[in-house]
């Protein structure tokens, strides 16, 4: 009798991706971090933030999921929104679960709701509803709205939860986990996203400029990551582009005496050496470029198609 042999791993892996599908400003983006643990896609006060696909890993035993953070879905007019509701819809095909998020605190119908329902219906995927901001409303206007979606016929399960404050997430983690089909992980273990660093950063500082700008400054703006220099000392200088439409907007970013791009700089590098835990040397610089958003360069390097 051979004392050597051993027992056969029979530990069965899982591993799929989830899509994160909703209107502008619904959560997504929030309930993604709240899900990892960790800030991976930047949140601001003004709608269509995100405007590439960000991927976050959540395991837990032995299953992976990759979370897939979309751009809002809306009707779009530009050639730049439109490749992001594009993304957004490339994110839906890609996923083994999709989860359509509600902000149930706006009052009111959003036809951009509607529109997600249709595109579902049309290409016969079903889904989960998460009705968002609960913290935010009564009970009594609660609950007939998750009635008035369950009647749509189009979600397998209603999760009512509050991605800021993380209640009801344990319950959403433990449906998905479980609905994730038999296979081998993706990513290492201890990836916790596939965003390179330097777009990473580059996001860190246009949160920075939705925040300090957020009434002045329209979304024709694009920070673009320029120089990546590792150094002796284990910090790293980090060189960025702030490239805006209009010399009028190159001005306000500025401020008076160069003291809002000052700002902008001191509180997006106080956020980059938080998570990368080292001493960061960010370097801004402000140009205008009324074409931008026609340049191929920029969509290939958010992931975008143009």
């Amino acid at each position: 009798m051979d004392t050597n042999t051993t027992t056969p791993n029979t530990t069965t892996t899982r591993a799929g991706f989830v899509a994160l599908l909703g209107a502008p400003n619904a959560g997504k983006s929030t309930l993604l971090n709240q899900l990892v643990g960790e800030k991976l896609s930047i949140v601001t006060r003004k709608a269509q933030t995100t405007r590439m696909r960000v991927l976050g890993l959540i395991n837990e035993g032995e299953t992976q999921i990759g979370l897939i953070d979309t751009p809002g879905i809306f009707r779009p007019k530009s050639r730049l929104e439109k490749a992001m509701v594009r993304a957004a819809w490339d994110g839906l095909d890609q996923a083994d679960v999709v989860v359509v998020i509600v902000d149930a605190a706006s009052h009111q119908p959003d036809p951009k709701v509607e529109d997600i329902l249709e595109v579902l219906a049309h290409r016969d995927r079903r889904a989960i509803l998460v009705l968002n901001k609960v913290d935010k409303i009564k009970v009594e206007k609660l609950l007939p709205l998750s009635e008035s979606f369950a009647k749509t016929g189009r979600f397998d399960e209603i999760f009512m939860l509050s991605a800021l404050t993380g209640d009801g997430i344990e319950g959403l983690k433990k449906y998905l986990y479980s609905h994730m089909p038999e296979g081998a992980w993706l990513y290492p273990e201890d990836q916790l996203t596939d965003l390179p660093e330097r777009l990473s950063a580059a996001e860190i500082t246009r949160e920075q400029l939705l925040e300090q700008l957020h009434d002045e400054l329209p979304y024709a703006a694009a920070v673009l990551p320029e120089a990546w220099e590792e150094r002796k000392d284990g910090s790293v200088r980090i060189a960025q582009t702030i490239v805006v439409m209009k010399t009028a907007h190159r001005a306000m970013i500025l401020g008076k005496n160069g003291s809002r791009i000052k700002e902008i700089g001191q509180r997006a590098r106080a956020e980059m050496s938080a998570q990368m835990e080292r001493t960061v040397h960010l370097f801004l610089d402000v140009r205008v470029d009324e074409k931008w958003q026609e340049r191929s360069a920029f969509y290939h390097l958010f992931g975008l198609e143009n």
